[in-house]
């Protein structure tokens, strides 16, 4: 709870991955996939529930067995390539309300971002309260450096290089003086519930960025993905603070 307001942290994690088959049950440094996400929730100071939303028995009781609670099963028609988050959020929402278990905030927690600390959770809600008035959602962002769109070209029909964003090659800069900009990631999400039935996500004009560095914001697609992460974590120290 954070100033008097209910948070409710839901954890999407269903069966079917084609980058990574089972990759939200692989064991990444001794623990499986969605426990990272399961254990910093626990870490919160303001996190009231974990909800694991699933459509796999396996993966239930991973998430039970890390202190996440599992209280319905995720229905199959929203266990598809082509589910949105949202619905899978207004899934479990719907059902706690019906269940008479309401909540002002909610915090949506990829297994795929394990790289999240519980930093990150708690000022990341600590930032959307203090500009409640003006904010209704806050979302992680990463600085781009190596795919800024300046850096951009395209390869015309002759294999030879061309220019995409610009008439010429004249103008292609260096990193140091890019102008910032940010791509969309994965590492934290959190919105009042009003918000996320209004605007049916977190991305909108009221939602505040939270900048992560670009070591947190790798997430698991694939196993090249994977097996980055897991050099991280094992160098996590040395990380700290870049």
């Amino acid at each position: 709870m954070i100033n008097d307001f209910k948070v409710l942290a839901v954890i999407p994690a269903r069966s079917g991955s084609k980058g990574l088959p089972g990759k939200n049950i692989k064991e990444l440094c001794g623990k499986p996939l969605i426990a990272w996400s399961v254990d910093a929730a626990k870490e919160s100071k303001y996190i009231d529930k974990i909800v694991v939303s699933t459509d796999s028995e396996e993966i239930a009781d991973i998430g039970r067995k890390y202190g996440a609670e599992v209280p319905f099963m995720r229905p199959a028609e929203l266990a598809r390539d082509t589910t949105s988050t949202y619905e899978v959020l207004e899934h479990v929402i719907l059902i706690l309300q019906e269940m008479g278990d309401c909540y002002h905030f909610m915090v949506l927690l990829e297994p795929t971002s394990p790289l999240r600390e519980v930093s990150d959770i708690d000022n990341s809600l600590e930032t959307l309260v203090n500009n409640f008035k003006r904010a209704e959602s806050i979302a992680g962002v990463c600085e781009l450096e190596a795919t800024h769109p300046d850096f951009l070209i395209g390869i015309n029909s002759d294999g030879f290089l061309m220019p995409y964003l610009k008439k010429d090659f004249s103008g292609i800069s260096r990193r140091q003086d890019l102008s910032k900009l940010y791509f969309l990631e994965g590492t934290i999400y959190a919105s009042t519930i009003e918000a996320l039935f209004k605007y049916k996500g977190f991305y909108h004009e009221k939602a505040l960025a939270y900048i992560v560095p670009k070591w947190k914001a790798f997430e698991v697609d694939d196993l090249v993905d994977f097996l980055c992460i897991e050099t991280i974590l094992k160098n996590k120290s040395k990380l700290i603070g870049v």
